[in-house]
């Protein structure tokens, strides 16, 4: 509303409606309450400045963001064709996914000896697995979360750590590394 007009003179839905990509991004001066210059009577700079650019009688929306505009992360489009269903156009997302619940049930469920053991490799393997899937699939949907290094950095070191975390896991672990053992006998001492 500008100077002058009260909300029965506006047109329905003009005060409430943003104007296009400018309601997302402020201006540089853009004020975080504008409602107390405008309860001042008058417009304030913000508006003075957008006030060309935006149709007479059209109110900004007062969102703020620091952020305009994010990149996809490289391999971030779709692994299957556009005419394809949406879960076929994520499934290498849905085969880690899948692979990490199904260690999770396992976990939970218990319905063997060292079903924690196997449950917790398969979690790690999946993860592994992505690390995979993104080295060697150019295009893999939402299982792109940041750029490729990182990603194959982020899921091949917290799946070989599960892992291995698994593995020497007590009672009677599958596998035993000598120098962690005297490691822990030389802090407990």
């Amino acid at each position: 509303m500008g100077a002058g007009t009260s909300p029965a003179e506006t047109p329905s839905g003009a005060a409430d409606a943003p104007d296009g990509p400018q309601a997302d991004a402020p201006s540089e001066g853009a004020q975080p309450d504008a409602a107390a210059g405008e309860a001042a009577g008058g417009r304030t700079g913000s508006h003075e400045a957008a006030g060309a650019a935006t149709p007479s009688g059209a109110r900004r929306a007062r969102r703020f963001s620091l952020t305009r505009d994010t990149a996809r992360p490289e391999g971030g489009g779709r692994a299957a064709a556009g005419d394809a269903p949406a879960p076929a156009r994520q499934w290498p997302l849905l085969a880690v996914l899948c692979t990490a619940g199904a260690g999770l049930l396992i976990v939970a469920t218990d319905p063997f000896d060292e079903a924690f053991r196997i449950g917790t490799i398969l979690i790690g393997v999946a993860l592994i697995g992505g690390a995979v899937l993104r080295l060697v699939v150019p295009s893999v949907g939402m299982l792109a979360v940041r750029s490729r290094f990182t990603d194959l950095v982020t899921y091949g070191l917290l799946g070989t750590l599960i892992v291995l975390l698994s593995l020497m896991a007590q009672p009677k672990p599958w596998l035993d590394v000598p120098f962690l053992e005297d490691a822990v006998h030389f802090t407990i001492r």
